[in-house]
């Protein structure tokens, strides 16, 4: 990317061998210890990049203070301190690192599960007091017991594995995992409400939205067995606190344990005064390792995109593969020059767009380029306009999307055709690469062609007879402008036709209407690619 210095803001503290990742690549790094959201709003303007973990709170105020960021990066898993609605709207991505706290998390669930079921925290706080009191601690065996997991992504299939080698069998719920693979991890994919009914011991493993606010509430700590163990060290707010401490008061429950709080630390005294209640001060990645690893890696995402221009762990925009990348990079450009073309030859408001792809392709995830699409279409409505933003700009507009996908190739090995309409009309272009890398437009309204989409298009639509592209030379010459490629396109012998001209310079307006004076000519426009 550009060769400008960029700035980095670190507002958390982050380890030295993530800072060193920056600084090493030439990074000027900020490190400022924790801000308020007014703090931040105030020092984030000049920066490219901020780096934050749970501390800092990156609220809608802070970001529209942002001037010239390009990355939010979260060193570690949860993003319920930014505001990814707002950082998505002005075209912000927002990284974490989602992989550096795995096997501390699930360590510290597993921990936890441990614990209370042999009460180790009541059994040391005894013998500190000087009692040998062995009868009211007996605990209760893994082996044998149901383990149930809500939520199989990293965590939650490292806690099965740990569940298993304890002898448990295991339940898990998530809608967004297949039974093929609940059956490669050897664990039971079920309903919520079975797991819950049936789990001797449950821990939860997903991220808090307003779907899963509240998950575990009154009613589903009714439905889990009498005598039951509940753990939650993933986010704050997926357990109904109230509910839960009075499920423990009443006995329904045996014991649980909270590594996180809907609000952090937690204010109530029933915390402390509920017995069978395990806490931790929210210490899930707090281990040397995790610490290291979430701040090598974002540090590393971030310098990958500024150097490289690869995305990875994006929150709001499709992460791919770096060779699938470079596999689709001269796509990401040719579909930007589609959307682009589109932007200036549509002849009405748009309210629809499909795009259309066809040849071996089909067979990848597309999103990038639907975004590369829709920023090249919607980059003539001002500045602001990126890859992170479009879709987003797209439907505040009420423009609706559709795909089409066939792996069948049409005429050429990959073909992407693009089509916008309004009420009543709509008009489509198509285009390929020659080579790997060469952008071409192939297709225009059904219209063959073979026009690269580079500079200045002066595009016609003229009735099919001689001597046309000689007086729009002419015209040119006139003014200097040199033609530095052609194309012509007609479906039949003395029909309508197209006619597109890459020209050195732009044709302004007057020129333009002195070619729409040509008679056969029905329409000029002219297209900046």
């Amino acid at each position: 990317m550009e060769a400008k210095q960029i700035r980095v803001l670190v507002t958390d503290p982050l380890s030295k061998e993530g800072v060193a990742i920056l600084k090493n690549e030439g990074f000027e790094v900020e490190e400022t210890g924790k801000l308020t959201p007014a703090e931040l709003a105030g020092k984030v303007k000049g920066f490219d990049a901020l780096v934050v973990r749970s501390g800092t709170r990156v609220n809608r105020e802070a970001i529209a203070a942002a001037d010239n960021l390009k990355v939010i990066g979260r060193a570690g898993v949860g993003l319920d301190n930014v505001d990814l609605e707002s950082a998505t709207a002005k075209g912000i991505i927002v990284m974490n690192s989602p992989e550096g706290n795995t096997i501390s998390t699930a360590e510290h669930a597993f921990a936890l599960i441990l614990s209370m079921m042999r009460n180790i925290p009541e059994a040391h706080h005894s013998v500190r007091e000087g009692r040998w009191e062995k009868k009211g601690f007996t605990g209760t065996e893994l082996y044998r017991k149901v383990l149930g997991i809500i939520g199989f992504g990293r965590i939650g299939q490292r806690v099965a594995q740990y569940g298993r080698v304890f002898g448990m069998e295991v339940l898990i719920y998530d809608p967004f995992v297949s039974e093929e693979k609940a059956l490669q991890a050897g664990v039971n994919l079920v309903d919520q409400e079975h797991l819950l009914k049936n789990a001797d011991v449950i821990t939860l493993h997903l991220p808090l939205s307003e779907e899963t606010r509240d998950l575990i509430g009154a009613r589903e700590l009714a439905l889990m067995k009498k005598g039951a163990f509940l753990v939650n060290c993933a986010r704050g707010g997926l357990v109904n606190e109230p509910a839960l401490i009075e499920a423990l008061k009443s006995g329904h429950l045996k014991a649980a344990a909270l590594d996180v709080f809907s609000e952090e630390p937690p204010a109530d005294p029933a915390f402390r005064e509920t017995p069978r209640l395990v806490l931790t001060p929210h210490l899930g990645a707090s281990t040397e390792e995790a610490q290291v690893n979430v701040a090598r890696d974002i540090c590393r995402q971030i310098v990958d995109y500024f150097r490289k221009g690869i995305i990875s762990n994006a929150a709001n925009l499709p992460t791919i593969s770096e060779k699938v990348l470079e596999y689709l990079r001269p796509y990401l450009n040719l579909c930007e020059k589609l959307g682009l073309f589109l932007a200036q030859t549509a002849p009405g408001r748009i309210n629809e767009v499909k795009l259309e792809y066809y040849g071996d392709m089909a067979s990848f995830d597309l999103s990038p380029l639907h975004h590369s699409f829709l920023k090249g279409l919607l980059s003539q409505m001002g500045a602001g306009v990126n890859y992170i933003n479009a879709p987003v700009m797209a439907q505040e507009r009420g423009i609706q999307f559709a795909e089409q996908k066939s792996t069948i190739s049409q005429e050429f090995a990959n073909l992407i055709t693009a089509t916008v309409s309004d009420s009543g009309s709509s008009i489509s272009v198509s285009g390929t690469l020659f080579g790997k890398t060469e952008p071409r437009l192939v297709k225009i309204d059904g219209y063959r062609c073979e026009a690269v989409p580079e500079g200045y298009l002066l595009f016609c639509r003229n009735e099919d007879k001689p001597g046309i592209v000689g007086q729009i030379g002419t015209l040119l010459a006139s003014r200097q402008i040199n033609i530095a490629g052609m194309t012509l396109g007609r479906k039949e012998r003395g029909g309508l036709a197209i006619t597109i001209l890459n020209v050195d310079e732009m044709v302004d307006e007057p020129l333009r209407e002195r070619i729409r004076q040509i008679k056969e000519i029905k329409s000029v426009s002219l297209i900046k690619l």
